[in-house]
């Protein structure tokens, strides 16, 4: 019986995995199709590389100005750098993720061809882990052919191996996440084009909106600066707002994790520090030992992979023509004739 079992949870894993293969390949010969996906990655190429020139530019004239160190001038050059292009990559990432998904689930509605796919012996899982991979594949191509561009910050120093391979984590993890956002509001809604509007929404909240409702709270609880305080019960301007805000509420801000990436990279207690310290209210920075890096970024990863299994398991039940799940409402009991209820 447990052998039965096993084979047969191994024949469906085998199953699942055809699926998204063969859904994988549809939707990337239409994207990979003519001279535009060539031409996108040249442009991005050139983009990425010519505004590394640009930001190494500046920093060596801000520092050949006598406004930086002249001992780690190369190693400073090599942090900017860094922290430029994981700033640019994951701005990006954030605009090409949600949008590429946008349309994943809406346009099979669209075109009338859901129903058809969905009738085909391929499973919804398949159907949602297909399109989200292949989607994304053109994200994932893009952080690829922009890796020999990033290294180029080794010539400088400031910057080690493991620094670029938690920076592309996060950019990877990032994706993920704001692709099943796309993924999961084309399954809801019927249209691509309010699709679409609705990611754009979603990633101005979750970024610029976070950092903003973050800021006030901050402010509204009476704490300075950026370094964490202890707030004071008559400290903030609004009675009752007494605590400062959970570091929870920036886990699904990729730019805060970066942020964290980019202090492990310096030597002392930078500005990036600073932030994520901030952010944090003090947990990272430990007074006698110095500062327990590395220790934001993971649980912000976290966080944004269980958001993309949860809208993932979401689009598979919006996806599936059948056998969705349903809130099982009492009934009221009918009274039978002549008798008691």
């Amino acid at each position: 019986m447990t052998t039965f079992t096993g084979s047969r949870r191994l024949r469906s894993l085998r199953d699942v995995g055809t699926g998204i293969a063969a859904v994988g390949v549809k939707e990337l010969r239409g994207r990979m199709r003519g001279r535009r996906a060539f031409v996108v990655l040249t442009i991005h190429l050139l983009l990425v590389a010519g505004f590394a020139w640009m930001v190494e530019g500046l920093a060596e004239r801000t520092i050949s100005s006598g406004f930086g160190g002249s001992f780690s001038a190369s190693a400073d050059i090599g942090r900017q750098m860094f922290t430029a292009l994981l700033a640019l990559l994951t701005l990006i990432v954030l605009v090409l993720a949600p949008a590429s998904t946008a349309g994943a689930i809406s346009l099979e509605r669209e075109k009338q061809t859901l129903d058809l796919l969905t009738t085909t012996p391929i499973s919804s899982l398949a159907i949602v882990l297909g399109k989200l991979l292949s989607a994304l594949s053109w994200v994932f191509l893009l952080l690829l052919a922009s890796i020999p561009v990033t290294a180029l910050v080794f010539t400088f120093g400031g910057v080690g191996p493991d620094d670029m391979i938690k920076g592309y984590l996060v950019l990877v993890v990032t994706a993920l996440a704001y692709g099943s956002i796309g993924l999961f509001v084309s399954a809801l809604v019927k249209r691509t084009q309010a699709a679409t509007v609705i990611n754009l929404v979603t990633v101005i909240a979750l970024t610029a909106g976070t950092t903003f409702i973050f800021v006030f709270w901050v402010a509204m609880t009476g704490s300075s600066g950026v370094l964490p305080d202890q707030p004071t019960r008559d400290a903030g301007p609004i009675d009752g707002l007494t605590h400062r805000p959970a570091e929870a509420l920036m886990w699904l801000n990729p730019f805060v994790a970066q942020v964290d990436v980019i202090c492990g990279t310096d030597t002392g207690f930078g500005a990036s520090c600073q932030v994520v310290s901030g952010v944090t209210n003090g947990v990272t920075v430990d007074q006698q030992f110095g500062i327990a890096r590395d220790s934001y970024w993971p649980r912000s990863l976290a966080a944004m992979g269980v958001l993309s299994i949860v809208l993932i398991v979401l689009s598979v039940q919006l996806v599936a023509p059948t056998r969705r799940w349903r809130i099982g409402l009492p009934r009221p009991r009918r009274r039978r004739a002549g008798g008691d209820a």
